[in-house]
């Protein structure tokens, strides 16, 4: 059996994704992995394990806090397997 490599996730695809699923009017994804070298979770690339997420979204009004912030994480599930560890959410 051959083990496949699972790529990191990259700026791009997380970004991609929180577009599809919450169509952000405003986006900005960072990817903050260089600066949590020697933490529970991030990796010897240093990069594709820590994001910081800044987002604002029509499909937030009315929502409290947690409810927004769940948006965001359910759109980002699948990343996790790729190495994804923590998530910074700033809801604009």
């Amino acid at each position: 059996m051959t083990s496949m490599t699972i790529p990191l996730p990259t700026v791009a695809a997380l970004e991609a994704a929180l577009h599809e699923a919450l169509a952000p009017t405003q986006l900005e994804v960072i990817d903050e992995s260089a600066a949590h070298a020697g933490h529970t979770g991030a990796n010897a690339e240093g990069y594709g394990t820590h994001f910081r997420v800044r987002i604002a979204s029509p499909k937030f009004d009315g929502k409290p806090r947690v409810a927004r912030h769940r948006l965001v994480y359910d759109a980002l599930q699948v990343f996790i397997a790729q190495g994804l560890h923590a998530i910074a959410i700033e809801v604009l």
